[in-house]
């Protein structure tokens, strides 16, 4: 059934169809017909964060920015779902078109620039959800904003998330905003982490209620700079690292159409890159939970990406070119490898 959905929509200019796409699923999510195109949830719990997931599948940031669509999202089988990125105010993004696909390497380029429509919507839409997974909120600071006052923007996201998220993270590593990956490194990072794990801990203690801190890094690294982005991490008392964002390469897709667009490359080219940074992650902070993200088109990609050291995985691109099935068949494959590792102890 998606296959020929997929085929009307990918007619359509890429972020038209997206949102076409969501909209029909809110519509069958209201007609409870969502059980027609998508299997029951995986049961496969795991406890990481302090939080207990259903399964080890989420879907990434970036394609619900603004909570609009969390419950019928959420009910194709997903574990988990991070909404967002939101900035403290609203904005209106890159102009378009800045949505394009490449569909030969199953892979999607954005410069989507945070479009939104600012924490106070997203709030209220998350307050009016009924998903029963676990809900992330992805927060990043407004254009207009500069980066040596960006701490500024993402306390202010933070203040108005906590009392509502599940765990909260800290997106640096968009391409799409400038000056943004710059926050990924030594002394940027480092008090950006540090008044966040500050804050979070002062609305822990004011709420009673414990909320994880993640941060989303870029792939576009060397080993040596994941080693110092690590060690800024493991000082920092940060919950979670997600690894990875959209990567600036071009490597995989040159000369196919849309490869020279400015933005982030999504999808199967980010596979291997994304596998990289969380073997190094996983070396360098053995104990902390790791979500991988980056080219998952198949259970077989999924389970990789926990063989690399992620404990968790979340879909993008790949769910677009794939659609609700790709989500029980890598929550299948993962409970199924996992249930070899623990038979094999």
């Amino acid at each position: 059934m998606y296959a020929l959905a997929r085929s009307i929509l990918f007619r359509l200019d890429a972020e038209t169809a997206h949102g076409v796409a969501l909209s029909a699923l809110d519509l069958a999510h209201r007609l409870k017909l969502s059980g027609r195109f998508a299997a029951a949830r995986v049961d496969d719990p795991v406890e990481l964060m302090g939080l207990r997931f259903p399964n080890r599948v989420g879907l990434a940031a970036g394609l619900d920015k603004n909570a609009d669509h969390l419950d019928a999202l959420g009910a194709l089988g997903f574990g988990f779902v991070e909404v967002g990125t939101v900035t403290p105010k609203p904005q209106d993004g890159n102009p378009r078109p800045r949505l394009f696909r490449l569909p030969e390497r199953g892979a999607i380029i954005n410069r989507m620039g945070f479009n939104n429509a600012g924490v106070d919507h997203l709030v209220e839409r998350v307050k009016a959800a009924h998903f029963d997974g676990i809900v992330g909120i992805n927060i990043g600071k407004n254009l207009t904003t500069p980066v040596e006052n960006a701490v500024d923007d993402y306390l202010a996201c933070l203040e108005k998330v906590h009392a509502h998220a599940d765990y909260v993270t800290v997106n640096i590593s968009s391409p799409n905003t400038p000056g943004l990956r710059n926050l990924q490194f030594g002394e940027h990072l480092d008090t950006l982490l540090g008044a966040l794990r500050e804050a979070g801990s002062r609305l822990d203690q004011a709420t009673g209620r414990r909320v994880p801190l993640a941060v989303k890094i870029a792939p576009d690294m060397s080993a040596e700079e994941v080693g110092l982005v690590a060690e800024s991490i493991a000082g920092s008392g940060i919950d979670a690292v997600i690894a990875t964002n959209t990567t600036v390469s071009r490597d995989a897709v040159a000369g196919l159409p849309h490869a020279d667009e400015a933005g982030g490359l999504s999808g199967r080219p980010v596979f291997e890159a994304s596998n990289t940074v969380i073997r190094e992650l996983r070396q360098r902070l053995s104990g902390l939970p790791i979500i991988g993200v980056g080219g998952i088109d198949s259970g077989e990609a999924a389970v990789a990406k926990l063989e690399a050291g992620a404990d968790l995985v979340q879909l993008y691109s790949g769910f677009i070119y794939r659609g609700p099935a790709l989500v029980d068949g890598c929550a299948r494959a993962i409970r199924a490898a996992s249930g070899k590792s623990r038979g094999g102890l």
